[in-house]
């Protein structure tokens, strides 16, 4: 591998190893890339604040204290100043506390100080300007200083305020810095928020609209999300239209079509009951029977509004219709009981799956859950199951496999494709798998 292959590799995982940590959502994104320039440009500002500004300033007044100092030797070497005199002259003019002691060692030198600005300008500046060996403490006692000079003859000892030789009021614009970033996060916030809610309401109600349900929703915002809201609502209402428009087409054909029959059933009546006859009977009745099958799939019941429903109701009077065609059946529920959903629909959804587990299978069990997100139901039976590779080919209209697993014998193989549709026009969908009893395992998934 070349060394551009192996640095454009590195480049590409630290790029997915940084999206892995970065915020998935856009609020927190459009936060991230309003406060990150800023906090990012407040703190080059501090930084070149402290490096130019802060540490000039300390440097500088410990400059000022050690001339001061030097001044007082002087005094004391040229003029013969005893302790007292010195005494008055330091506190008079240069603001410290100054005293001669007898001569002696001078203090055992103390450890550095973690933030060692001061210790260093001072020690720095003192060294420079006064030639004689010195001890300094800087942290002793917080307000003041304290320098030893050893003169040979005496020891020279000053006691100054801190605030001589240290910029002490520099916290005055950190504190600045970090209240106005804070801040300006904090109106950040709540004008992101409030840029972001509008597209929320809009992702909410393309969610609902989805799932079959009544949708309440204003276009507001940026100019750019009302535009896409407004689109949103004219595709909403081009669909509501065009849906209508075919469920009125389907109700005069099928008022047509169930007239003709009608005609039929009334003239075979009137004849005498033949073999033909019954023969002919049987024909119209299968008929009627493919034609509301037709409709039904076509119409898909979409004029239904959807409505809080009980769950574990609808599973027991599915229960209740499959013992009484003689089939064992177990329901079993866990969850949140009420869910909305569109109560016939859902309901037909789920006869349709329970009548092809009736046709295949002896036992049958209904098990359903509910959190959340989610409404769940799976239908499963013990007859023969269909091969994974034909799954998918079941839910086809019109579709019935040679095997009879899929549809009603002698049918309009409509049945799992009507549930399908039922499913997704609740946002959801049916899948087929292997049951726990044998045969196959039908589950439908709608969000809630």
């Amino acid at each position: 591998m070349t060394a551009a292959a192996r640095l454009l590799a590195a480049w590409q995982g630290f790029a997915r190893a940084l999206a892995s940590v970065m915020p998935k959502g856009l609020y927190a994104r459009s936060l991230l890339i309003v406060i990150a320039p800023m906090v990012l440009l407040q703190s080059a500002i501090v930084v070149v604040f402290m490096e130019r500004h802060w540490n000039l300033v300390t440097f500088r007044l410990s400059n000022a204290v050690s001339q001061d100092i030097a001044a007082l030797i002087d005094i004391h070497r040229e003029f013969g100043a005893d302790n007292a005199k010195l005494e008055q002259i330091a506190r008079r003019r240069f603001g410290f506390e100054a005293e001669l002691l007898p001569p002696g060692p001078l203090p055992s030198a103390l450890p550095r100080p973690f933030f060692s600005l001061l210790d260093r300008a001072m020690s720095q500046e003192i060294g420079r300007l006064v030639t004689q060996p010195f001890w300094i403490d800087t942290v002793g006692q917080s307000d003041f200083i304290e320098v030893r000079i050893d003169l040979g003859d005496a020891v020279l000892r000053v006691v100054a305020r801190r605030s001589q030789a240290y910029a002490s009021n520099t916290h005055i614009f950190i504190v600045w810095m970090v209240g106005t970033a804070a801040v300006l996060i904090v109106v950040a916030i709540l004008f992101m928020r409030n840029q972001i809610r509008p597209i929320m309401a809009l992702a909410d109600a393309a969610e609902e609209f989805g799932k079959g349900r009544e949708v309440e929703f204003r276009p507001r915002g940026a100019r750019e999300v009302r535009r896409a809201a407004y689109a949103f609502l004219e595709m909403k209402r081009r669909i509501e239209r065009a849906i209508e428009q075919r469920t009125t087409m389907l109700n005069g054909v099928s008022h047509d079509l169930r007239t003709i029959l009608t005609r039929f059933k009334l003239s075979l009546a009137l004849l005498p009951d033949e073999p033909e006859v019954v023969d002919m009977a049987g024909d119209v009745n299968e008929m009627q029977r493919m034609l509301e099958a037709y409709l039904a799939f076509a119409r898909g019941d979409s004029g239904e509004v959807a409505a809080p429903s009980n769950i574990p109701d609808l599973l027991d009077a599915l229960r209740q219709d499959s013992e009484r065609l003689g089939h064992e059946t177990h329901v079993a529920y866990s969850g949140e009981p009420v869910a909305t959903v569109r109560p016939d629909a859902f309901k037909r959804c789920l006869a349709n799956l329970l009548n092809n587990a009736l046709r295949h299978g002896r036992t049958i069990a209904l098990d359903g859950s509910c959190d959340r997100k989610f409404l769940q139901i799976h239908v499963d039976d013990d007859g023969p199951g269909i091969p994974a590779d034909q799954r998918e080919e079941v839910f086809r209209p019109f579709v019935r496999l040679d095997a009879a697993r899929n549809q009603d014998e002698g049918g309009t193989g409509l049945g799992l494709a009507i549930a399908r549709d039922i499913a997704r026009s609740h946002g959801g969908d049916i899948y087929l798998s292997t049951s726990p009893l044998g045969g196959l395992r039908a589950s439908v998934r709608v969000p809630v």
